[in-house]
């Protein structure tokens, strides 16, 4: 960008000219209408040739060079070369005493295409060649070409002339040893693309077609815009490369046009000259209707219109020129011209140029058809406008300009080099333009998906995936939120996180909380009851040594529960799995010693002194402490090798670091459960078998429903707690806990209390007294 100043572009919007026209002073501008030689003439080149002489000239010197009706595409040429030669003239310090004139190149102005046919045919001589005359005289002229490359490359080529050409930049004549005669006054058009594509970046074009000329400039404006593109990610939809040969041209034609009508491109670039088989491509374009935006250079500013001044097919059309400032004493000139030194038909040449945004109503715009020469001068002073050039009219005058120094500067003898202003460029920035892309664009929240076999700017646009958000339009890739944010709904922004666990303020570990308790003191009362109640036959009679160590292991087990509630930390993850594990094996092992002393005194009829003394040492009371030193061992070995430890999830659930204990290892997890299982399964088939042995207070029916429910609680555990997360997942595991403790107390000792204290009478020694064990 900074380096725009040795190229800076202008961008004419033509589809809001009349807007932009109302806000600008002058009230009215004109330009040159072109259109009547649409159809007929497309050369507009002019040859002039400038020189000086001695003395002022004869007044009606033009009058004999201009014999002929000036083409309206050359009208501004002349009136260009008659301002700037009648300034330089005016000017006392510019060629003093002399004056400073121009003639033409006989038939180029009228038929540039026979001229060149005629002079340049391999038949002719040298010595034919119009003003080949540099060793006939003294003097030596200076010829004025353009704005055609191809036709002024011609002349440079045929010519041994000096020659200044003021047509677009072309490199090929910047080639001094093919050339050595031939300057140019354009400035290069070095950073056109990048103008170009700060345009469409501008209004986010990403989908372009480009139309160029077959030749070595125009592969080279490919090759420059092409790589700008793709440093910007804008893409090319189409490339039409115009062959300069006619024949050529037309075998290709009919793809030409199905190409540009059928592509999705809403926007078109452009590139090559007016005079050539890309303007008739164009035009073809024109009479199918294509409808597009089209960017290209100032040698495209051609504006058709019709007697309401509306535009018609370069609606939209963005033309890039290099800034030139506004030549302010031209309307002046035009105002006060002498018709008579100058022959040009004033009011003729006021038709011939457009007429934009003049504060009078159309019914006066309609009467500049009846405009006579009488009242022309009237009218210019009776309205306040300016006339606007072309970039090839702008360099025509500092081509002028530049040979008038070049003559002062050989009959001085000394540099006088003007200082140029250094160019600016204007740019009008538009609302509601069209847009142009393959594919609509990704808003924030999602990403590109680039399509098979297309260009780049083909995609389809997904959102992005969970926890990844874009903020920005057409997105390559979603960027992951940090592990303390979540995405929001719309992927589009990062969120902070809120930390979530099972704590006593939620309403459901406050439930839990207030079961673990609530059965906890009912326990408790229990126990106080059967140590009350201690020499009451139904206590004594299922082993109330037994009876206790199970009360105050079912206190336990409901209070670890407390375990899992509330902000874990390292001790509880461990405290939760090891208290869980020992204490149930407790309760489970002591309801097994239970049910093998029932066995033991029911089912043996017949027993013997060694079985008698066996129950009478206590033996069933060791199968507690064995079962539980086997799961103190299998703990251990659970926390040497992978002990539990403090877990963030941020998966389970969303927008929420669920903050858990993570078992470490899941097979020693499932070991301990085993381990419990294995030992109510074994309590609940020793005590079916019993279920039915002759006893007023026989426990085992109430052992074996006991066990039922225990392992009901535990498999249905097993699929329920895998199919959860977060904190659902802890509250399953501590509703568990609850419920089967819950269960071997409800089971076994509710009935117990229930004879107790509501039917004492029931609690008395009958028959089977001395039965009883004790």
């Amino acid at each position: 960008m900074k380096k725009l100043c040795d190229f800076t572009p202008s961008f004419l919007l033509l589809k809001f000219s009349l807007i932009l026209c109302s806000l600008t002073e002058p009230s009215c501008f004109w330009r040159i209408q072109n259109n009547e030689d649409n159809n007929g003439d497309l050369r507009g080149d002019c040859g002039f040739v400038l020189l000086t002489q001695e003395g002022p000239i004869d007044e009606k010197f033009y009058n004999y060079v201009i014999n002929f009706r000036i083409p309206a595409r050359r009208y501004e040429y002349f009136l260009v070369m008659f301002f700037a030669t009648d300034e330089i003239n005016k000017n006392p310090y510019l060629l003093p005493n002399m004056s400073f004139v121009f003639s033409l190149i006989a038939g180029m102005c009228e038929d540039t295409l026979g001229f060149i046919d005629k002079r340049h045919s391999p038949q002719k001589y040298a010595s034919n060649f119009l003003n080949y005359n540099c060793g006939l005289r003294k003097r030596c002229d200076v010829v004025l070409t353009g704005p055609s490359q191809t036709i002024s490359v011609k002349l440079a080529i045929n010519y041994r002339r000096p020659k200044v050409f003021f047509g677009p930049f072309n490199p090929n004549l910047s080639d001094h040893d093919q050339f050595p005669y031939v300057y140019q006054v354009a400035t290069k058009d070095t950073y056109l693309s990048h103008g170009m594509v700060s345009l469409m970046l501008q209004f986010r074009w990403n989908w372009i077609g480009l139309v160029i000329s077959d030749d070595d400039q125009g592969i080279q404006f490919l090759s420059d815009l092409r790589e700008e593109m793709q440093r910007h990610g804008i893409c090319l939809a189409f490339v039409n490369m115009i062959p300069e040969t006619m024949q050529i041209y037309m075998t290709r034609a009919k793809t030409y046009d199905e190409q540009i009508m059928e592509s999705t491109a809403k926007v078109v670039v452009i590139y090559g000259e007016m005079n050539s088989t890309l303007e008739i491509s164009f035009r073809r374009w024109q009479d199918l209707g294509a409808q597009r935006i089209w960017i290209t250079t100032s040698q495209w500013d051609v504006i058709i219109n019709k007697k309401d001044f509306s535009l018609d097919f370069f609606h939209g059309t963005v033309i890039f020129v290099h800034h030139n400032d506004r030549i302010a004493k031209f309307r002046n000139f035009m105002q006060t011209i002498n018709t008579n030194k100058y022959p040009v038909d004033i009011s003729h040449t006021i038709l011939k140029w457009n007429y934009f945004n003049c504060s009078i109503s159309k019914n006066s715009i309609s009467k500049m058809d009846h405009f006579t020469f009488n009242n022309t001068l009237e009218w210019l002073a009776k309205h306040k406008f300016d006339m606007v050039l072309s970039e090839e009219g702008y360099n025509l005058y500092n081509a002028v300009y530049a040979v008038a120094h070049t003559y002062h500067e050989l009959i001085l003898q000394h540099v006088e080099s003007p200082e140029m202003a250094e160019p600016r460029g204007l740019f009008f920035d538009c609302q509601k333009v069209p847009s142009s892309m393959c594919s609509v664009t990704c808003t924030a929240g999602f990403r590109k998906i680039h399509q098979k076999e297309t260009a780049d700017c083909c995609f389809d646009c997904a959102q992005c995936p969970e926890n990844e958000v874009s903020n920005e339009t057409d997105m390559e890739k979603c960027v992951s939120c940090p592990d303390d944010k979540y995405a929001n709904i719309e992927k589009t922004h990062c969120l902070p996180r809120a930390v979530s666990f099972l704590a006593y303020e939620d309403p459901l570990g406050m439930a839990l909380g207030c079961m673990a308790l609530s059965f906890s003191a009912i326990t408790i009362l229990v126990l106080v009851t059967f140590v009350k109640y201690k020499d009451t036959p139904i206590v004594k009679a299922n082993n109330r040594i037994l009876s206790y160590i199970l009360l105050i292991a079912l206190v336990f087990c409901f209070l670890c529960s407390l375990l899992f509630i509330g902000h874990p930390n390292q001790v509880s993850c461990i405290l939760q799995q090891t208290t869980f594990g020992v204490f149930f094996t407790v309760a489970i092992s002591t309801v097994l010693a239970k049910t093998i002393t029932v066995v033991m005194a029911f089912k043996l009829t017949t027993p013997g002194r060694r079985m008698r003394g066996v129950m009478m040492t206590g033996a069933p009371k060791l199968v507690i402490p064995i079962c539980t030193l086997i799961q103190l061992i299998l703990c251990g070995i659970w926390l040497v090798t992978s002990p539990p430890f403090i877990e963030r999830d941020i998966k389970s659930e969303h927008g929420k670091i669920v903050i858990l204990c993570n078992k470490g290892s899941v097979i020693a997890f499932h070991v301990v459960l085993g381990y419990l299982g294995s030992l109510a399964l074994g309590s609940f088939t020793m005590a079916f078998l019993a279920r039915n042995l002759p006893d007023r207070f026989n426990e085992a029916k109430f052992l074996t429903f006991s066990m039922l429910v225990f392992c009901s609680v535990w498999i249905t555990f097993l699929p329920v707690y895998h199919s959860t997360r977060g904190t659902v997942m802890v509250v399953v595991e501590v509703f568990s806990i609850l419920a089967s403790s819950a269960g071997l107390l409800g089971c076994i000792f509710v009935p117990k209390c229930c004879v107790i204290l509501v039917r004492p009478d029931s609690n008395f020694i009958q028959k089977y007294k001395d039965k009883l064990l004790y």
